[in-house]
Protein backbone atom coordinates (compact mmCIF):
# COMPACT_ATOMS: atom_id res chain seq x y z
CA UNK A 1 0.00 0.00 0.00
CA UNK A 2 1.25 3.43 -0.72
CA UNK A 3 2.00 6.16 1.94
CA UNK A 4 -0.62 8.46 0.07
CA UNK A 5 -3.29 5.78 0.35
CA UNK A 6 -2.56 5.16 4.38
CA UNK A 7 -1.58 8.77 5.21
CA UNK A 8 -2.98 11.48 3.24
CA UNK A 9 -2.79 14.52 3.96
CA UNK A 10 -6.31 14.93 5.40
CA UNK A 11 -6.90 12.18 7.63
CA UNK A 12 -10.32 12.92 7.96
CA UNK A 13 -12.77 15.87 8.58
CA UNK A 14 -16.14 15.96 10.23
CA UNK A 15 -18.92 18.60 10.93
CA UNK A 16 -22.67 18.32 11.94
CA UNK A 17 -22.73 21.51 9.81
CA UNK A 18 -23.49 23.32 12.91
CA UNK A 19 -21.85 26.73 14.49
CA UNK A 20 -18.66 26.31 16.28
CA UNK A 21 -15.02 26.47 16.83
CA UNK A 22 -12.51 24.31 14.31
CA UNK A 23 -10.49 21.92 16.20
CA UNK A 24 -7.07 21.41 14.17
CA UNK A 25 -5.11 18.01 15.10
CA UNK A 26 -1.97 17.38 13.78
CA UNK A 27 0.14 13.40 13.99
CA UNK A 28 3.22 12.20 12.59
CA UNK A 29 4.67 15.50 12.46
CA UNK A 30 8.04 13.33 13.52
CA UNK A 31 7.81 10.47 11.23
CA UNK A 32 9.04 8.18 13.59
CA UNK A 33 5.82 8.80 16.29
CA UNK A 34 3.04 7.55 14.31
CA UNK A 35 0.62 7.11 17.66
CA UNK A 36 -1.44 10.25 16.70
CA UNK A 37 -2.12 9.33 12.75
CA UNK A 38 -3.80 5.71 13.99
CA UNK A 39 -5.18 7.50 16.82
CA UNK A 40 -6.68 10.28 14.37
CA UNK A 41 -7.49 7.32 12.06
CA UNK A 42 -9.57 5.33 14.63
CA UNK A 43 -11.69 8.32 15.84
CA UNK A 44 -12.44 9.54 12.53
CA UNK A 45 -13.81 6.00 11.76
CA UNK A 46 -15.87 5.81 14.95
CA UNK A 47 -16.72 9.77 13.81
CA UNK A 48 -18.33 8.60 10.17
CA UNK A 49 -19.96 5.40 11.62
CA UNK A 50 -21.92 6.52 14.66
CA UNK A 51 -22.10 10.31 13.13
CA UNK A 52 -22.25 12.41 16.56
CA UNK A 53 -23.66 15.90 16.99
CA UNK A 54 -20.68 18.19 17.55
CA UNK A 55 -20.40 22.64 16.99
CA UNK A 56 -18.16 23.29 14.52
CA UNK A 57 -15.38 21.21 12.51
CA UNK A 58 -12.50 18.56 13.22
CA UNK A 59 -9.58 18.44 10.64
CA UNK A 60 -6.92 15.47 11.07
CA UNK A 61 -3.98 16.35 9.34
CA UNK A 62 -0.90 13.69 8.69
CA UNK A 63 2.47 15.59 8.87
CA UNK A 64 6.22 14.29 7.69
CA UNK A 65 4.65 11.58 5.15
CA UNK A 66 8.49 10.76 3.53
CA UNK A 67 9.71 10.40 7.05
CA UNK A 68 6.78 8.20 8.82
CA UNK A 69 6.86 6.01 5.34
CA UNK A 70 10.64 5.39 6.31
CA UNK A 71 10.04 5.37 10.42
CA UNK A 72 12.30 8.33 10.55
CA UNK A 73 12.62 11.54 12.54
CA UNK A 74 13.23 13.47 9.65
CA UNK A 75 14.37 13.27 6.19
CA UNK A 76 16.20 16.65 5.80
CA UNK A 77 15.83 18.95 8.68
CA UNK A 78 13.21 18.47 11.82
CA UNK A 79 9.76 19.73 10.54
CA UNK A 80 9.23 20.81 14.23
CA UNK A 81 12.26 23.24 13.95
CA UNK A 82 10.89 24.83 10.35
CA UNK A 83 8.10 27.11 11.41
CA UNK A 84 9.95 30.17 12.02
CA UNK A 85 8.72 33.32 11.00
CA UNK A 86 11.76 33.44 8.43
CA UNK A 87 11.24 30.36 6.39
CA UNK A 88 7.55 31.42 6.11
CA UNK A 89 8.19 34.99 4.77
CA UNK A 90 11.11 33.33 2.75
CA UNK A 91 8.42 30.59 0.97
CA UNK A 92 11.24 28.60 0.20
CA UNK A 93 10.83 24.95 -0.20
CA UNK A 94 14.59 24.08 -0.32
CA UNK A 95 13.87 21.26 1.90
CA UNK A 96 11.41 18.11 1.94
CA UNK A 97 10.51 19.54 5.67
CA UNK A 98 9.83 22.65 4.15
CA UNK A 99 7.59 21.28 1.44
CA UNK A 100 5.49 19.27 3.97
CA UNK A 101 5.14 22.59 6.40
CA UNK A 102 4.04 24.72 3.07
CA UNK A 103 1.22 21.73 2.52
CA UNK A 104 0.16 21.57 6.06
CA UNK A 105 -0.39 25.45 6.19
CA UNK A 106 -2.13 24.94 3.10
CA UNK A 107 -4.94 22.66 4.60
CA UNK A 108 -4.69 25.17 7.66
CA UNK A 109 -5.91 27.96 5.10
CA UNK A 110 -8.94 26.21 4.09
CA UNK A 111 -10.59 26.77 7.71
CA UNK A 112 -9.81 30.87 7.80
CA UNK A 113 -10.64 31.98 10.95
CA UNK A 114 -13.72 34.32 9.91
CA UNK A 115 -15.59 30.80 9.52
CA UNK A 116 -15.10 29.67 12.99
CA UNK A 117 -16.26 31.19 16.49
CA UNK A 118 -13.07 30.27 17.60
CA UNK A 119 -9.83 28.04 16.27
CA UNK A 120 -8.00 25.28 18.66
CA UNK A 121 -5.28 22.53 17.47
CA UNK A 122 -4.24 19.64 19.38
CA UNK A 123 -0.66 18.26 18.08
CA UNK A 124 0.20 14.72 18.77
CA UNK A 125 3.57 13.10 19.76
CA UNK A 126 5.55 10.77 21.57
CA UNK A 127 8.91 10.97 23.42
CA UNK A 128 12.61 8.11 22.63
CA UNK A 129 12.60 7.82 26.37
CA UNK A 130 9.55 6.94 28.87
CA UNK A 131 6.95 9.35 30.25
CA UNK A 132 4.10 9.83 31.75
CA UNK A 133 1.91 11.20 28.75
CA UNK A 134 1.87 15.19 29.01
CA UNK A 135 1.02 18.44 27.32
CA UNK A 136 3.61 20.78 26.27
CA UNK A 137 2.04 24.63 25.78
CA UNK A 138 3.60 27.67 25.38
CA UNK A 139 2.26 30.59 27.31
CA UNK A 140 0.71 33.09 25.24
CA UNK A 141 -2.96 34.04 24.68
CA UNK A 142 -5.16 31.55 26.41
CA UNK A 143 -3.20 28.96 25.66
CA UNK A 144 -2.23 27.72 29.76
CA UNK A 145 -5.87 28.44 30.72
CA UNK A 146 -6.87 26.19 27.90
CA UNK A 147 -4.07 23.26 28.69
CA UNK A 148 -5.43 23.06 32.54
CA UNK A 149 -9.08 21.81 31.01
CA UNK A 150 -6.97 18.43 30.12
CA UNK A 151 -5.90 15.96 33.05
CA UNK A 152 -2.20 15.10 32.50
CA UNK A 153 1.17 16.83 33.69
CA UNK A 154 1.34 20.11 31.98
CA UNK A 155 5.19 21.94 31.16
CA UNK A 156 5.17 25.48 30.35
CA UNK A 157 7.88 27.59 28.05
CA UNK A 158 9.19 24.07 25.61
CA UNK A 159 8.36 26.52 22.68
CA UNK A 160 10.05 29.76 24.23
CA UNK A 161 13.27 27.55 24.21
CA UNK A 162 13.03 25.87 21.04
CA UNK A 163 12.01 28.07 18.51
CA UNK A 164 10.80 27.12 14.95
CA UNK A 165 7.48 24.45 16.61
CA UNK A 166 4.83 23.89 14.89
CA UNK A 167 2.75 25.30 18.21
CA UNK A 168 4.74 28.12 17.94
CA UNK A 169 3.64 29.06 14.18
CA UNK A 170 -0.12 28.09 15.50
CA UNK A 171 -0.27 30.15 18.49
CA UNK A 172 1.54 32.77 16.52
CA UNK A 173 -1.32 33.11 14.01
CA UNK A 174 -3.98 33.11 17.05
CA UNK A 175 -5.11 29.29 16.88
CA UNK A 176 -5.23 28.28 20.70
CA UNK A 177 -3.46 25.18 21.56
CA UNK A 178 -0.96 22.61 22.56
CA UNK A 179 1.35 19.65 22.04
CA UNK A 180 0.57 16.32 23.64
CA UNK A 181 3.56 13.91 23.97
CA UNK A 182 1.67 10.98 24.66
CA UNK A 183 4.75 8.72 26.16
CA UNK A 184 7.43 6.37 24.43
CA UNK A 185 7.89 6.34 20.86
CA UNK A 186 7.01 2.44 20.57
CA UNK A 187 4.70 2.06 23.88
CA UNK A 188 1.26 0.45 23.50
CA UNK A 189 -0.45 3.09 25.21
CA UNK A 190 0.74 6.12 23.22
CA UNK A 191 -1.80 5.56 20.41
CA UNK A 192 -4.76 5.41 24.18
CA UNK A 193 -3.11 8.33 25.11
CA UNK A 194 -3.42 10.38 21.85
CA UNK A 195 -6.42 8.92 21.21
CA UNK A 196 -8.17 9.62 24.65
CA UNK A 197 -6.91 13.44 24.14
CA UNK A 198 -8.74 13.54 21.31
CA UNK A 199 -12.09 12.82 22.48
CA UNK A 200 -11.19 14.81 24.90
CA UNK A 201 -10.64 17.81 22.85
CA UNK A 202 -13.71 16.99 20.85
CA UNK A 203 -16.16 17.08 24.02
CA UNK A 204 -14.50 20.30 25.61
CA UNK A 205 -13.70 22.06 21.87
CA UNK A 206 -17.19 21.07 20.29
CA UNK A 207 -19.35 19.88 22.60
CA UNK A 208 -19.23 16.27 21.51
CA UNK A 209 -21.00 14.63 24.48
CA UNK A 210 -19.04 11.33 24.70
CA UNK A 211 -21.86 9.19 26.09
CA UNK A 212 -24.09 9.90 23.13
CA UNK A 213 -21.72 7.33 21.44
CA UNK A 214 -22.45 3.25 21.28
CA UNK A 215 -20.04 3.35 24.10
CA UNK A 216 -18.43 6.23 25.98
CA UNK A 217 -14.58 5.22 24.78
CA UNK A 218 -12.12 3.58 26.90
CA UNK A 219 -9.56 5.76 26.09
CA UNK A 220 -10.85 9.34 27.59
CA UNK A 221 -11.82 7.63 30.47
CA UNK A 222 -8.25 6.45 31.16
CA UNK A 223 -6.94 9.85 30.36
CA UNK A 224 -9.81 11.46 32.97
CA UNK A 225 -8.52 9.34 35.30
CA UNK A 226 -5.30 11.27 35.15
CA UNK A 227 -6.60 14.40 36.27
CA UNK A 228 -6.46 13.86 40.26
CA UNK A 229 -2.42 13.81 39.44
CA UNK A 230 -2.09 17.16 37.45
CA UNK A 231 0.77 19.18 38.13
CA UNK A 232 2.61 21.46 36.22
CA UNK A 233 6.03 21.97 35.35
CA UNK A 234 8.44 24.84 34.38
CA UNK A 235 11.93 24.38 32.11
CA UNK A 236 15.03 25.47 33.87
CA UNK A 237 17.86 24.20 31.42
CA UNK A 238 17.87 22.71 27.83
CA UNK A 239 21.22 21.04 26.83
CA UNK A 240 21.66 21.96 23.06
CA UNK A 241 23.53 18.83 20.85
CA UNK A 242 25.42 20.93 17.90
CA UNK A 243 25.29 18.88 14.45
CA UNK A 244 28.85 16.91 14.93
CA UNK A 245 28.59 16.52 18.61
CA UNK A 246 29.01 12.66 20.02
CA UNK A 247 26.17 12.68 22.96
CA UNK A 248 24.85 9.69 24.84
CA UNK A 249 22.40 9.77 27.53
CA UNK A 250 23.06 7.86 30.68
CA UNK A 251 20.46 4.72 30.42
CA UNK A 252 17.49 4.47 32.54
CA UNK A 253 16.47 7.93 32.44
CA UNK A 254 12.51 8.80 31.90
CA UNK A 255 10.69 11.80 31.67
CA UNK A 256 9.96 13.31 35.24
CA UNK A 257 12.42 11.68 36.97
CA UNK A 258 14.09 13.35 39.74
CA UNK A 259 18.00 14.21 39.68
CA UNK A 260 20.02 15.21 42.37
CA UNK A 261 23.15 17.82 42.29
CA UNK A 262 26.09 15.94 40.91
CA UNK A 263 24.43 13.22 39.71
CA UNK A 264 25.61 12.13 36.50
CA UNK A 265 23.17 12.31 33.43
CA UNK A 266 25.22 12.09 30.21
CA UNK A 267 28.50 12.06 27.91
CA UNK A 268 29.04 15.02 25.38
CA UNK A 269 32.43 15.06 23.32
CA UNK A 270 33.72 12.72 25.99
CA UNK A 271 33.60 14.96 28.70
CA UNK A 272 31.02 14.47 31.80
CA UNK A 273 27.67 16.40 32.45
CA UNK A 274 26.60 16.30 35.60
CA UNK A 275 23.18 18.34 37.14
CA UNK A 276 23.75 21.60 38.67
CA UNK A 277 19.83 20.98 40.19
CA UNK A 278 17.64 19.04 42.65
CA UNK A 279 14.79 18.74 40.29
CA UNK A 280 13.29 16.30 37.54
CA UNK A 281 14.68 15.23 34.40
CA UNK A 282 12.61 15.84 31.15
CA UNK A 283 13.33 14.75 27.30
CA UNK A 284 16.47 13.00 28.06
CA UNK A 285 17.48 11.52 24.55
CA UNK A 286 17.75 7.88 23.45
CA UNK A 287 17.60 8.60 19.79
CA UNK A 288 19.91 9.40 17.11
CA UNK A 289 18.74 12.51 15.69
CA UNK A 290 17.78 15.47 17.72
CA UNK A 291 19.52 18.55 19.13
CA UNK A 292 18.06 18.37 22.36
CA UNK A 293 20.07 16.23 25.01
CA UNK A 294 18.14 17.03 27.92
CA UNK A 295 16.00 19.06 29.46
CA UNK A 296 15.76 20.14 33.47
CA UNK A 297 11.76 21.21 34.91
CA UNK A 298 11.09 22.32 38.41
CA UNK A 299 7.39 22.06 39.41
CA UNK A 300 5.56 24.83 39.94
Amino acid sequence: MSLEKKYSRILGQYTSNKPGPLLFITGGVHGNEPSGVQALQKVFAQLKKEQPEIKGTVVGVSGNHKALQENVRYIDEDLNRTWTKENIASKKQDSHEKKEMFSIIEVLEQFPEADFEKRYFLDCHTTSSASKPYISVQEVHDNDAWAHRFPPYIIRGFSDIVYGCIDHYLSRIGVTGFVFEGGQHTSPDAVKHHEGMIWLALSKACDLDLNTLEKHPEAATYMEAMRAEQKTFEIEYRHEIKDGDSFKMEPGYENFQPIKKGELLAIHNGSEVRSEWDAFIFMPLYQDQGNDGFFVVREV
